[in-house]
């Protein structure tokens, strides 16, 4: 999803990091399943996806080192910030997912945390790791569509 988000979706915390280590093969929609005071402090925006990533226990997906803030306003019904979230996904999307980690060499990695009708939903993403010369390569793509963007709006 570039630029505005759909009707209906509110992003709450984008992976910026992950789109610029990895090349994205393939992305999926992915529920989770969360305690109270973790929804609320989304709805603060307390959530940094900056090192976390996807990994399996058996056949269940499980989000890790995702930190998600400890709301104030809860008492002691509070929860662990780094804790493991399960993923919700359909047996299919999850097969799918653990074949290609395991036979293709894939990673799995959170690229953006979003509400989505009142429900709050993960962009999960296959990926392959960038080389230290692809990243350098994505800088110069960067910078020379500054540029033209610049020189575009100067006319």
């Amino acid at each position: 999803m570039t630029g505005a988000p759909p009707a209906g979706i509110k992003i709450i915390s984008d992976n910026k990091k992950a789109r610029f280590d990895f090349i994205i093969v393939e992305a999926f929609e992915a529920g989770i399943s969360l305690m109270g005071s973790e929804v609320k402090s989304l709805r603060n925006g307390q959530v940094n996806l900056k090192d976390s990533y996807i990994s399996f226990k058996g056949h269940e997906a499980f989000l890790q080192n995702a930190h998600i803030g400890v709301y104030q306003a809860s008492s002691y019904n509070n929860h662990d910030p780094e804790r493991l979230r399960k993923l919700l996904l359909n047996r299919n999307e999850l097969l799918e997912i653990q074949t290609s980690i395991e036979k293709k060499g894939l990673t799995c990695v959170p690229l953006k945390i979003y509400f989505k009708k009142g429900r709050v939903k993960l962009e999960i993403a296959l990926a392959k790791g960038k080389k230290k010369g692809d990243k350098r390569q994505s800088i110069k793509e960067r910078e020379s569509d500054r540029e033209m963007a610049r020189a575009k709006s100067r006319r």
